[in-house]
C-alpha cells in the first residue's frame, strides 16, 4: 500500500521550533487548523479540549507575568505543576534520551554545560513563546481522567500536523504547566479548567541555529514486535 505523501510530509517535517519569525498568522488559518484538528478521536466523543489562542497585548502580558516570577527565585519557589509531566524517578533509556536532546540543543546555541545563566535564559524563552506571533494555551475539565488525557494527546498531534499542512511550525510546551495559577489569573480561566500545556505557533526563523535541531527516533525494530 502507498502512503499519502501529504500526510507523510506533515509528520516527517514536524519539529519543535524554538525561534520564530514575527510574521502574523491570520485568524482564518488558525480557525481552519482547529476545525480539522478537532476530528481527533476521543472516548464516547466527549472532546475534552479547550483552546485559548493568544496574540498581541494578551500574549505579551501573559509572558511578562510568567517571566516576572520565573526570574525571581523566591517567587518561583511558590509555583509547581498540578500534575507530574515527567517521571519522578528517571531510568534508562529515557534519561539518556533526555540528556542527549539537551546537549544537542545547548551545543547548537553555544552554551557550555556549566553555563547556568545561559541555560536559564534559554528556558525563559519558553515564556515568550520563542518569539512566535501566536501563543496557545490548552486546558481540560478537571473531571477528566487518564483516558481523556490520551485523547488530548491525539488532539495536540493533530494541531501540530495541521500547522504543517498550512506551512506553519509549532513547539508544544509543558514548561507553562508550572505557572498554571498565573495563566488562570491572566486569562480568567474558570475554576473547572486545568492547564494542559502551551504551544507556540508561527513561521520558523531559518537563521536561528536552534532550529537545526532534529531529534533522533528509535528504529522501528527496537519498538515494534510482530507476533504471528
Amino acid at each position: 500500500m502507498k502512503a499519502d505523501s501529504g500526510v507523510v510530509a506533515a509528520i516527517d517535517s514536524r519539529r519543535s521550533i524554538r525561534a520564530f519569525l514575527p510574521d502574523a498568522i491570520d485568524d482564518a488559518t488558525i480557525e481552519s487548523m482547529f476545525e480539522h484538528a478537532s476530528r481527533a478521536p476521543s472516548g464516547s466523543n466527549i472532546q475534552p479540549w479547550k483552546v485559548y489562542v493568544l496574540t498581541g497585548a494578551v500574549k505579551e502580558e501573559l509572558s511578562r507575568a510568567v517571566l516576572r516570577v520565573f526570574n525571581d527565585p523566591e517567587a518561583d519557589s511558590l509555583h509547581e505543576e498540578e500534575f507530574a509531566y515527567y517521571p519522578k524517578t528517571w531510568a534508562s533509556p529515557f534519561i539518556e534520551r533526555r540528556r542527549t536532546l539537551g546537549l544537542e540543543l545547548y551545543s547548537l546555541l553555544g552554551l557550555a554545560r556549566d553555563d547556568k545563566e545561559g541555560m536559564k535564559a534559554q528556558m525563559g524563552r519558553n515564556f515568550e513563546f520563542f518569539g512566535a506571533p501566536v501563543g496557545i494555551i490548552f486546558t481540560t475539565d478537571r473531571n477528566m481522567e487518564r483516558g481523556s488525557w490520551l485523547d488530548y494527546g491525539m488532539f495536540l498531534q493533530n494541531v501540530m500536523l495541521m500547522a504543517r499542512a498550512f506551512g506553519l511550525d509549532t513547539c508544544p510546551q509543558a514548561a507553562f504547566n508550572r505557572y498554571h495559577r498565573i495563566i488562570a489569573e491572566q486569562l480568567g480561566l474558570p475554576e473547572n479548567e486545568r492547564v494542559v500545556c502551551g504551544m507556540s505557533l508561527g513561521l520558523a526563523d531559518p537563521s536561528k541555529p536552534e532550529n537545526r535541531l532534529a531529534s533522533e527516533r528509535e528504529p522501528v525494530k527496537s519498538i515494534v514486535r510482530f507476533l504471528r
